[in-house]
């Protein structure tokens, strides 16, 4: 079960109960989980019954209890606990693992740059503001390509006239000028330099990537370490993972076999990774955070060379193509359809070699 078909579950859990008069509160539109936090108890980890609480006019502990036995027993979840005040705890059904593997390497591969696009924000409408700035410039970018994956309708203005240079970083806006509506003011820390000097020492892959990658409470490193070709360089891991990635497809086609998740593959850190991409893209969209995604493609990218190291894709020495071949090759092709996606909301290029 991945965490988006969890989030659903739970949600129904609420509309039942409140159609059986179990509840009296508004259903919410969506419901959020997230991944248990060190010391916490099961797989994931909803805060659903505090946030109804209120109107239900109960404890929330009661509420969780309520949405508890409306959950349990449903497929893929094995055990579901409430801890602290109100917390739903999920631990998913290990005899389920498998099927949701598979599932989900199937669904990564079939969808391509479209995996992790939803109706998180489906209905609304954002009117994204920045001052005449490179930073907020490419942050309000970023930001209106991935909130409509995610289903809403965004625009962006600018309240002076765009620097032409903007255009060699991808950067174009709807509108200049005062905006109409009180908009969504984008305000990330300055840059501190000009579009076109970043652009004359970075290149604009790097640029876009230093800029996005920080927190937009935070400086942005902006230095010559972009360029560096190493795996300390976070830019040149995510890329370097996904050309890795295609690089391996083109060995399996050499040898005359292709990706086909047919067996269970020991990868848990990159299934994971991999499963929790639609929630980390969604939450970027909702919280007007790119580095959300930058950050979760670091993980993915990790995670991608830890699998690669522990078990090849590709056969080794005498070894033929076999099924468990196949199937890792399934996996690597799934992070790299990962990894190129959220590069390209980013704005930036994933190179087939590098």
């Amino acid at each position: 079960m991945t965490p988006a078909e969890l989030s659903r579950t739970v949600l129904r859990a609420v509309r039942r109960a409140v159609d059986e008069e179990a509840l009296r509160a508004p259903v919410p539109a969506r419901v959020r989980v997230e991944r248990t936090r060190p010391g916490g108890s099961g797989d994931y980890a909803c805060a659903v019954a505090l946030q109804l609480a209120g109107a239900a006019a109960r404890p929330a502990r009661e509420v969780a209890e309520i949405l508890r036995d409306r959950v349990a027993g449903a497929p893929g979840i094995g055990r579901v606990e409430v801890t602290g005040p109100g917390f739903l705890n999920f631990t998913l059904d290990a005899s389920a693992d498998a099927r949701v593997r598979d599932a989900l390497v199937h669904d990564v591969l079939a969808r391509g740059a479209r995996y992790g696009h939803g109706d998180a924000l489906a209905g609304d409408i954002l009117q994204l503001s920045h001052a005449r700035e490179v930073r907020a410039a490419v942050t309000a970018h970023a930001l209106r390509t991935i909130a409509r994956t995610q289903g809403a309708l965004v625009s962006t203005g600018c309240d002076g006239s765009p620097d032409p240079d903007w255009a060699r970083l991808g950067v174009d806006i709807d509108a200049t000028g005062k905006p109409a509506a009180s908009p969504t003011v984008v305000r990330p820390l300055r840059a501190g330099a000009a579009a076109s000097e970043l652009l004359e020492r970075l290149g604009p892959d790097a640029v876009r990537w230093g800029l996005l990658r920080p927190a937009g409470h935070d400086r942005a490193p902006l230095g010559d370490e972009l360029l560096v070709q190493s795996a300390g360089n976070p830019l040149f891991l995510v890329r370097y993972a996904h050309s890795r990635a295609r690089a391996l497809t083109r060995g399996a086609a050499l040898l005359g076999f292709d990706g086909s998740y047919d067996e269970d593959v020991d990868a848990p850190a990159l299934l994971r990774a991999l499963a929790d991409y639609p929630e980390a893209l969604a939450a970027a969209a909702r919280h007007r955070a790119p580095d959300r995604l930058a950050r979760h493609l670091e993980d993915v990218a990790h995670a991608f060379f830890d699998f690669q190291d522990s078990a090849s894709p590709l056969p080794v020495g005498d070894e033929k193509p076999s099924a468990a071949h196949r199937s890792r090759l399934a996996v690597a092709e799934a992070a790299g359809t990962v990894l190129a996606g959220g590069l390209s909301l980013l704005g930036i290029s994933a190179p087939e070699h590098l």
